[in-house]
Formats: structure tokens, sequence, C-alpha cells
């Protein structure tokens, strides 16, 4: 067994975890953060997507041994109970952005990304690049990539971004 201490949505945890465990088994088994999802198991399809240290990983892919001494922030730690939405989780809302929902938080957790890295003025073609590792089976994409854009541009107003 491994201890790993970390941060999660603002929380510390500390955990003792065999080395092999995968950070989505342990945010999903242990912390029962069950936003994150596992479509493959395999980094293709985008739905297992958190932020580590504030850019966007593939959880089934990543260790959780390798967020040891790192901050982790998952889907439910985008909006407090209670609390307003985040602007990109309203913007999908908002824009019909999900069906399913399966792959949602993925997309949501992606698309934050790529405002934080491409900025808040995102043209359809650059987000349907950077959405190239996020498969969705259900909607077609177009209502995903409006809502990014909406979203992108919510986050400039907002706090909360």
């Amino acid at each position: 067994m491994a201890k790993i201490s970390l941060i999660v949505n603002g929380n510390p945890v500390t955990a003792n975890v065999d080395p092999r465990t995968l950070l989505v088994q342990f945010l999903r088994e242990n912390l029962r953060l069950t936003g994150t999802h596992v479509g493959c198991d395999t980094s293709q399809c985008g739905a297992c997507v958190v932020h580590l240290d504030g850019k966007a990983v593939k959880s089934c892919t990543t260790l959780a041994v390798m967020a040891d001494g790192h901050e982790v922030k998952t889907i439910e730690g985008l909006a407090a109970d209670g609390a307003p939405l985040h602007p990109m989780q309203e913007a999908f809302r908002e824009h019909h952005g999900l069906q399913c929902g399966f792959c949602t938080p993925g997309m949501i957790m992606t698309a934050i990304d790529i405002v934080h890295r491409k900025g808040h003025e995102l043209d359809d073609h650059t987000i349907r690049e950077e959405l190239e590792g996020n498969l969705c089976r259900c909607t077609g994409y177009q209502n995903i990539v409006t809502s990014i854009s909406a979203g992108a541009k919510a986050m400039a107003k907002s706090d909360l971004a």
C-alpha cells in the first residue's frame, strides 16, 4: 500500500491505496465522487476528465499515487451545494449540450481547460479540434460546441471561472 495525501475539491484527503489504483477508481470508489465516469478504460472517450493542478487529465490512465501532493478538481467541485452552477455547467444546461449526460462531466471539465488555455473567444473549429479526445454518442456535438462557446464567454464575466 502507498500513502497519498492530496486536495480533492478543496478538501484535504489522506488514504492508503494500492499503487496500481487508478485516479478514477480512487475518486469513485474511495471518495464516492461518482460524477467522474469510466467510459472506456483506454483514454479514448474523455468521460473521466478531471483537473490535476488546474490541467485536464484523463483519470482512467492516471494513477492515484501520481496525484499525491497535488490538487484534484472533479465535476462535483465546480459548484458547492446550493450555490449557482459554474458558468460552463449553466451553459450546457441552457444550450442543451447534453442528452444522456454520461459524457457531460468530462466534456465540462475539458471545456473549462480549453478556456483556460485558449481564452474566452473560441471559434467552432477550435472547440471541435480541442474536443478530439472526448466522445459523445448522443448529441452530434453541435449543442456541445454552442455550449462551450457560450460558457467561455460567461466565464469571462464570472468570478467562478
